[in-house]
């Protein structure tokens, strides 16, 4: 508790290196909170001051809390092939709204190896017109990889935008057999 009586949140983090680059991850007591592309030294402090600003408390470098254990094990175990599926707690704390619900029906309803398009997820939310609004949600996904916006491209075949950068973007979609390897 701090001074006011009040239990303070705790928010706890560590980078952990991928195959598309290190990721940051952010854990409160409800589940995973964040995962941050490309998590160098400018990005990881940038996103680490967004978290604290938004969750009123400062993170806490822990790689081995174990708010985090599960889902380093889970993530590593993504990466290395051997999980097709995320179970983890999520705490949906960092959005809300069209773009929580966008999100929450993409966890659940696009497994891996699968892809849908922007229109159809936005029918899949009774919104029907609104794939450039699913956009948007896609591209302020606060758990990017475990909620999977990779899996989101275009009805006409394209491989849409992405937040972590369309190279990222094409190397998930590899790992999960849904393009071809790239060259190099």
């Amino acid at each position: 508790m701090n001074s006011h009586g009040q239990y303070e949140q705790q928010v706890v983090w560590t980078v952990l290196a991928t195959d598309i680059g290190p990721l940051l991850l952010a854990a409160t007591g409800e589940g995973l909170v964040n995962v941050v592309f490309h998590a160098t030294d400018t990005a990881r402090d940038k996103a680490l001051h967004r978290l604290a600003d938004r969750l009123g408390t400062e993170p806490v470098e822990a790689p081995g809390s174990p708010l985090l254990a599960e889902a380093i094990r889970q993530v590593e175990a993504y990466f290395a092939g051997e999980r097709r599926a995320f179970e983890l707690p999520l705490d949906w704390s960092l959005i809300s709204g069209f773009n929580r619900q966008v999100l929450r029906e993409l966890a659940s309803g696009v497994p891996f190896g699968a892809v849908v398009g922007y229109g159809d997820l936005a029918g899949r939310v009774g919104q029907p017109g609104a794939a450039q609004a699913v956009g948007v949600a896609m591209g302020s996904n606060p758990l990017p990889v475990v909620v999977p916006c990779h899996r989101v491209v275009e009805s006409d075949g394209g491989i849409g935008g992405f937040g972590g950068g369309l190279e990222t973007k094409r190397k998930l979609l590899a790992l999960e057999g849904v393009l071809p390897e790239p060259l190099f």
